[in-house]
């Protein structure tokens, strides 16, 4: 099993690469679009010296491999090192021998932040990292968790598109950077957490046993009851507590109205779910 999986994480990660260097190489690279981190970084200094995007990543990616292996060990190191290796050889690839298939930069800029925001999640999911602000954003999590991780990625991605617009010295191709940056985001958190949402559920009811009953047996998911009690009537009350995919809430307030009619439930977003049915608890913080 453990060698199944290392084969389906080695091909999640080659996988991964190279559609993150052909959404690079074809639509983002050669139209001057930055659409941050290192490879957006690449493409400034690409422009300002001729030396192709491709070693650019190779070179910006030695000092923060170095980091990894410190901070990570070298297992990760060697995963994200592949990528990595991956990406500068066949973003250079990609650009040489693919022609750019439109001079329109609003579709060059949605087809490549897609493809590069797919890869980017295909990876991750295969437990490695496209290497660059990656592992800066991940060690810079460790040490300020109280600061989200998209919010250190948006700070490092909203430099280097600054900097694109001052050496460019174009508002449009910035404008459109920054719509990859967001459009990049959007993908990479739909290829790891995909559509469905988690909701916390607290349910009110009289008939407490009988719903708990119906959503573990018929939906699957597991229920907790917290002990309350009501202020106005002083009576103690058993609060059903559940987390759901988003898919299974219309058939939960089915099984309440069905069980009972006046019961009060509250539902909300839950943010991060960790345990069984959801994110495992020992799954890497990103």
């Amino acid at each position: 099993m453990k060698r199944k999986m290392s084969i389906v994480r080695f091909i999640m990660i080659t996988l991964g690469s190279l559609l993150y260097s052909a959404g690079l190489g074809i639509f983002l690279s050669r139209t001057g679009l930055s659409c941050g981190g290192v490879s957006g970084l690449s493409v400034i200094l690409d422009a300002l010296t001729g030396i192709s995007t491709g070693v650019w990543i190779l070179l910006l990616n030695i000092p923060i491999a170095v980091l990894a292996v410190v901070r990570f060990g070298g297992r990760f190191f060697l995963m994200s090192g592949y990528s990595v290796l991956l990406l500068s050889v066949f973003t250079d690839v990609f650009e040489r021998i693919v022609p750019l298939p439109t001079d329109d930069l609003f579709l060059c800029v949605m087809a490549g932040s897609v493809m590069m925001g797919a890869g980017i999640g295909t990876v991750l999911r295969g437990g490695a990292t496209t290497g660059g602000t990656d592992i800066i954003v991940k060690v810079l999590h460790t040490r300020l968790r109280h600061i989200g991780t998209g919010t250190i990625t948006l700070i490092a991605d909203a430099f280097v598109v600054t900097v694109s617009a001052l050496v460019f010295r174009d508002i449009d191709i910035a404008l459109y950077a920054a719509l990859g940056v967001i459009l990049q985001s959007v993908v990479i958190n739909y290829v790891l957490y995909g559509s469905d949402g988690a909701r916390l559920m607290y349910i009110i009811s009289d008939r407490n046993t009988e719903i708990a009953e119906s959503i573990m047996f018929g939906i699957g998911a597991g229920v907790t009851f917290i002990r309350g009690g009501g202020a106005y009537t002083g009576n103690d009350k058993k609060i059903l507590l559940c987390a759901i995919r988003m898919r299974s809430l219309p058939r939960v307030r089915d099984i309440v109205k069905d069980e009972d009619e006046n019961a009060f439930m509250i539902v909300t977003k839950a943010t991060s779910v960790f345990g069984q049915g959801f994110t495992p608890n020992n799954a890497a913080e990103m």
